[in-house]
């Protein structure tokens, strides 16, 4: 998404303070749900596996053809807001959209029919992030722009589709089936669209200047798109970057495909204790999420991209061979998500930090879109082929080497934290 295209046009009346509050809180509560909706598939699995008798391989098909159509709506979806302007409608039919899909899903009767509703969901989700942070920096005042970023992108997401939406699916599924669960989960983006429609004013349009740099022939703006790709590669905290989403997103992704099966299917545990332990993770990443970005503006982005993935191979490895008390072994899953409050540093803040303005817009593509494509998309197809082979510890193993080489791969960082350059 280009920021310089997101920001309000010279002359735009901005709203006070409630508003922008409003609007913030909404467009978290959305991205929430869709991330309730993504994530439905993942903790009701123990279910849909069974009843549609799919492999662990089709598992990882799952989640990995949800993660590429994703990634490549987000390229297009927020492209195309930037040329029509009316963002506010695009995220309104976004979101019906999604909600539509997931009762697809629940009426899904066959591996192919379920991977046809993920390929739909993924393009109709992909779009809300990059509209929702366009509509915020047209809408917040430039001095809160940074939090209000933050808490649209990552409390909602955190709370509700990561700690809500296990227990909530799990119970749900267990009582009334797991179809039912998926047709209850599209209700709230029913809800969340209408209130976007009705108590969000459409942004001031983007200047028409920036608009028609879009009108460029496809062969040309692809080629300056690889020239600028090119260009931010050769910095080293860019590739670093890049590499370590594509690895720490995989590592996401599968512990979302495959945990709750293993946690099931070789651990024994019930159901309702799954879904506690997977709902651990919510509250770890909203917490992390916000005390994550503290720590690394106190002490540097490196020193917390070195030690996150690091201490996050506790959870593999505490999955597997812990066999002690319940309540450890929640412990182990809160600390062990550690990883998950780094996702914006190596997504925007570092890369940001690293060069100048007017290549922003490039570096946030180029690590949002490959982490997602290569790392969500390809992650959990490769784990669950793994699986297939050698059993449900393969995954987990894999989460273990994918965690150990984001830690190591973190060294080659260079410090960019305003608290450490002043020092400097």
């Amino acid at each position: 998404m280009d920021l310089e295209t997101s920001a309000t046009p010279e002359g735009a009346t901005r709203r006070g303070a409630g508003y922008q509050a409003l609007v913030v809180g909404l467009l978290s509560l959305n991205f929430g749900i869709v991330f309730f909706d993504r994530n439905s598939i993942n903790f009701l699995m123990p279910f849909v596996q069974e009843d549609l008798g799919l492999s662990y391989d089709q598992v990882g098909s799952v989640a990995g053809v949800f993660s590429f159509f994703w990634a490549i709506a987000a390229f297009g979806v927020g492209r195309l807001s930037d040329i029509v302007g009316n963002r506010k409608l695009l995220l309104v039919i976004s979101t019906l959209a999604f909600s539509a899909c997931s009762f697809l899903t629940g009426l899904a009767a066959s591996f192919a029919m379920l991977i046809g509703a993920r390929i739909l969901m993924g393009v109709a989700e992909g779009g809300v992030m990059p509209i929702s942070h366009a509509m915020v920096a047209s809408e917040v005042a430039p001095e809160r722009r940074g939090l209000a970023q933050g808490i649209a992108q990552n409390f909602g997401s955190n709370f509700f589709g990561s700690f809500v939406a296990p227990v909530v699916l799990t119970w749900l599924a267990a009582e009334y089936g797991w179809r039912n669960a998926f047709y209850i989960a599209g209700i709230p983006g029913i809800i969340s669209g209408l209130l976007i429609w009705f108590l969000i004013d459409e942004p001031a349009r983007p200047p028409r200047a920036r608009i028609e740099t879009h009108r460029k022939g496809l062969f040309a703006a692809f080629g300056d798109y690889l020239r600028a790709v090119a260009a931010v590669m050769q910095i080293r905290n860019i590739w670093v970057c890049v590499v370590m989403g594509i690895l720490l997103v995989a590592y996401l992704v599968i512990t979302w495909a495959f945990m709750p099966l293993y946690l099931t299917q070789v651990r024994g545990y019930g159901d309702s204790e799954q879904s506690w332990l997977m709902g651990t993770l919510g509250i770890s990443a909203t917490i992390g999420s916000f005390v994550t970005a503290g720590l690394s503006d106190r002490i540097g982005r490196r020193p917390v991209m070195i030690a996150m993935p690091l201490l996050s191979m506790l959870l593999p490895l505490g999955a597997m061979f812990f066999h002690g008390a319940y309540w450890v072994m929640v412990a182990i899953f809160f600390f062990g998500w550690a990883l998950n409050g780094i996702f914006p540093l190596f997504m925007a803040t570092v890369p940001s930090e690293s060069v100048g303005p007017t290549q922003a817009a490039t570096v946030f593509g180029l690590c949002m879109g490959s982490c997602e494509i290569l790392g969500g998309a390809l992650g959990p197809k490769i784990a669950g082929m793994l699986a297939d082979a050698h059993g449900l510890d393969a995954p987990l193993w894999m989460m273990f080497g994918l965690a150990l080489a984001g830690g190591i791969f973190a060294l080659f960082l260079r410090e960019t934290a305003p608290s450490q350059m002043g020092k400097r």
